[in-house]
């Protein structure tokens, strides 16, 4: 998720599956799986040891194994084949001691656990340490002012969203924005404009590809234009950082 117009480099960790496993290994097996599956080799990028497509969704190795075994694809995105099981009702993200030391990131984050609850989907969101959690999303910090997340794997979400502390200079909109965003990453939404990022961030009209792991179409929701949904590759700086009325159509199909 990045500010339309500007490209930011990603710089998270990540979590790797196996103990003492090589990632230089995982990566080769992950950026394969993802080729296979269909996505354009030009947009993987290997950042830190971890992988990424559409420059703020990281893969892991379980889910690109995932993504080989589906396909399903359509002119217009919004979910991914990897969902949220039914098993997971309570959703907790549990903000960092780094990340709750910006206040607008902090305050973007209720924010944006605002947004889903309203929606009476059957999954809800708490602000952590709380109790009960079917599944839990750590909030941690990153540099710049974008942020990155994953897909669903295993039923679960995916278990990070990285939010950029140079956000904290930005209206607290503009943070909500950014964070709704990348919640909806963790739950299986890709980017709207998929297909054609110049519709949110201008330039060239690059691809992200379906990538095998599912570019389907929601009905009733329109083909993205500029500020259409937050699920856009770039925000608009004006955003007032709440779901449009397609976002609230396609969470409440698959949700």
């Amino acid at each position: 998720m990045f500010k339309r117009a500007a490209v930011f480099v990603v710089s998270c960790g990540a979590l790797l599956a196996g103990c003492g496993t090589d990632p230089q290994v995982e990566n080769q097996e992950i950026i394969s799986n993802l080729i296979e599956s269909g996505i354009p080799a030009d947009d993987i990028r290997v950042v830190e040891d971890a992988v990424y497509v559409g420059n703020d969704a990281h893969v892991t190795l379980e889910a690109s194994r995932e993504m080989l075994q589906r396909g399903e694809s359509s002119k217009e995105l919004v979910y991914t084949t990897n969902l949220v099981s039914t098993s997971v009702t309570k959703i907790c993200i549990n903000p960092t001691s780094s990340f709750n030391s910006y206040t607008r990131l902090s305050q973007g984050l209720d924010m944006a656990i605002a947004n889903y609850n309203a929606l009476g989907l059957r999954i809800t969101f708490m602000r952590g340490p709380s109790t009960g959690c079917s599944a839990n999303i750590t909030a941690t910090t990153m540099a710049g002012t974008g942020g990155s997340a994953g897909f669903p794997s295993g039923g679960k979400p995916y278990g990070t969203i990285n939010i950029g502390t140079g956000l904290n200079s930005y209206n607290v909109d503009v943070n909500e924005h950014v964070i709704t965003h990348e919640i909806g990453h963790t739950i299986g939404l890709r980017h709207s404009d998929y297909y054609n990022r110049s519709i949110s961030c201008g330039g060239a009209a690059t691809n992200e590809g379906t990538a095998g792991v599912g570019a389907i179409l929601i009905p009733g929701t329109p083909t993205p234009t500029p500020g259409g949904s937050i699920m856009n590759s770039c925000y608009p700086p004006d955003t007032n950082g709440e779901f449009t009325s397609s976002d609230i159509t396609g969470l409440q199909y698959i949700y």
